[in-house]
Formats: structure tokens, sequence, C-alpha cells
């Protein structure tokens, strides 16, 4: 498996990650609420398709380092599985930061 670039490949999963943990969390923690308690939809509107595009890139980023050979399917899985849990981003972003640590040590 080649891991030169993946250091640095996995700090943008990592970052693209928590962005949509983020996007996640405050859509089904605020926007949802206030659109079925209140009526008010506008927030479901703006963060869906940004949660919706941060998701779609973040699964970009990890079909690309598998492709790449950068990263095993099980690694993949793993954080695909993390990315559909409202807060499986933030569990799972210890455990990528050892991986970038462990590649950045072996090179």
């Amino acid at each position: 498996m080649s891991t030169e670039r993946r250091p640095r490949s996995l700090q943008k999963v990592r970052l693209v990650g928590i962005l949509e943990g983020i996007s996640f969390l405050l859509l089904l923690g605020v926007a949802v609420p206030l659109k079925y308690l209140y009526g008010e939809a506008i927030l479901v509107r703006v963060l869906g398709p940004i949660h919706g595009a941060l998701f779609t890139l973040l699964l970009f980023l990890l079909l690309s380092l598998f492709n790449e050979g950068q990263l095993k399917a099980k690694e993949m899985a793993k954080v695909l599985v993390a990315a559909l849990l409202p807060a499986g981003p933030f569990f799972i972003d210890p455990w990528l930061r050892r991986l970038e640590k462990d590649d950045v040590a072996s090179s």
C-alpha cells in the first residue's frame, strides 16, 4: 500500500469528516426541530445541501484514497459507517489521527 501522500490526504478526510459531523448535528439538533416544532424550514433548506455536499466530498475523498491504494476497504468502511451516525465523525477522528501519525513516523 502506498502511503507517500496518505498523511496529507488523511488530514483532508479528518477535516471534511468533522465539518460533515457538525453539519449533521446542526441539521438534526437545530434545523429539523425548528421545522417541525415551529414550521421554520429555512435552516433545513440551508443546512441540508451543505451537509449533502460535505458527505459527498467525504465519500469522494475516501474512494480516491481507496482507488490509489492508500486506504484499505476495512478502513474506508469504518469511516463511512461513522459518517452515517450523528456523532460518528467525532468518535472516528482519534483513530484517523493515529493512522496519520503512524504514516508520518514510518516515512
